[in-house]
């Protein structure tokens, strides 16, 4: 049962009064850390199985958008909209992810989805249709980072599962555009580049679950420092059935298409 990888003592996600308070929460800030909700056990489980298959991730390392868009030629390559930045990691994919692994056991559980449909304020929650894409496990080596960039989807669900010595910090900046208006906001984006505008840092430590809102908000993972792999999961869920990821994607995120 889930109910053993979770402290749903600390976190009672299925009683009425915690659940409005974290969509309260939520709803506010556009953040929701949620201190210590899985197990010591489970956590220190799944470092254990992930540890030893850190070397056979596939690696990632390229440069991007912030919108994570192809180029616009018409617009130079200084354009905010065409400033590239890196990021690198290792991910291990879904069919990756063992049958009994915690991980995969809270990711299908029905109290949780239930609980996030309730802080998300949406009705449904659905795992990819694809075979890669539901749960990832991501490893940042020393150097590794996670550069400046707007998520494509309205919300996302991780659990950081251990952290670096140094380095790896969840930096972000609310509110810096409208997707929904097509507003851009390139003169905001080129200063949070330029390092001119103050930015926000997101505390966690492993086990804790976190919610992020980052369509508007621009974020970033700092690079690790120091010799202990920043390792990630992701549980990504969409909230309508049979979207999976275009064969393109699956390519350049996994380094294979099934």
């Amino acid at each position: 049962m889930t109910v053993n990888h979770l402290d749903t003592t600390r976190h009672p996600i299925a009683d009425d009064s915690y659940v409005a308070a974290c969509r309260d929460r939520f709803d506010r800030d556009g953040a929701l850390v949620l201190r210590g909700f899985a197990t010591d056990a489970a956590i220190a489980r799944v470092v254990a199985r992930s540890l030893p298959r850190e070397a056979d991730a596939f690696y990632a390392d390229k440069t991007h958008n912030v919108y994570l868009t192809d180029p616009d030629p018409e617009l130079g390559s200084h354009h905010p909209y065409n400033r590239q930045v890196v990021s690198t990691k290792g991910l291990i994919a879904d069919d990756e992810v063992p049958a009994d692994s915690p991980l995969r056991e809270i990711y299908d559980d029905m109290s949780f989805r239930s609980f996030l449909c309730s802080v998300l304020g949406i009705e449904e929650v659905h795992p990819y249709a694809d075979e890669l894409s539901s749960v990832n496990v991501h490893f940042a080596a020393a150097g590794m980072e996670l550069g400046w960039h707007f998520d494509n989807s309205s919300f996302a669900v991780t659990m950081l599962l251990q952290a670096p010595e140094g380095g790896g910090h969840f930096e972000f900046v609310s509110a810096v555009r409208d997707a929904d208006n097509d507003d851009m906001a390139f003169e905001r984006v080129g200063k949070i580049l330029d390092g001119s505008e103050a930015v926000e840092r997101l505390e966690f430590e492993p086990g804790d679950l976190v919610l992020f809102r980052g369509r508007n908000a621009m974020h970033r993972v700092t690079p690790t420092v120091g010799d202990t792999t920043r390792i990630l999961v992701v549980f990504a869920f969409n909230d309508r059935p049979g979207v999976a990821l275009s064969e393109s994607a699956l390519e350049t995120f996994y380094g294979r298409r099934s």
